[in-house]
């Protein structure tokens, strides 16, 4: 299944949508701790997003530590891949392989946005990116690939 068969799908139900929410933003300890947000979830298509929170900084305080970005990545795609699903509650998604190239500091909230670039019967693919700034001034920070195995029930 690639993006030409994504869109030929039915949306995503509100109730797809709500768990997706639910499950990041309340009910998942280290998402919830980050104050992870969704702000996008529809066929093939997650977008997510960070706050700047000086805990999340390496030791200058300035500047959030990759492996927020890293994880940012990592729920983003593999979400975007659940949302490839006939029904996105039932069956499960596991990453395989991370791959994250950090092109820049993240100095601002961090947003990141996945897309599936194909959905096997029990592999799939996901393309994605992070952008952090302040002030408007807003830039790639890693750029990454996954690869996640699919539950299909």
């Amino acid at each position: 299944m690639d993006q030409t068969d994504i869109a030929e799908m039915d949306p995503l139900p509100d109730a797809a949508k709500g768990f997706v929410e639910r499950k990041l933003e309340d009910e998942h300890g280290y998402l919830s701790w980050l104050n992870t947000s969704v702000e996008t979830v529809e066929r093939g298509r997650v977008v997510l997003s960070i706050p700047f929170d000086e805990k999340l900084t390496n030791t200058d305080g300035r500047t959030i530590h990759g492996g927020v970005a890293a994880t940012l990545i990592d729920t983003a795609g593999g979400v975007a891949q659940r949302t490839t699903f006939e029904d996105p509650l039932d069956g499960g998604v596991a990453t395989v392989n991370l791959n994250a190239n950090y092109l820049r500091p993240a100095t601002g909230d961090l947003r990141a946005e996945a897309e599936v670039v194909r959905a096997g019967g029990s592999i799939g693919v996901s393309e994605m990116t992070v952008t952090s700034g302040v002030d408007g001034d807003r830039g790639e920070v890693v750029v990454g690939q996954g690869s996640f195995r699919l539950f299909r029930e």
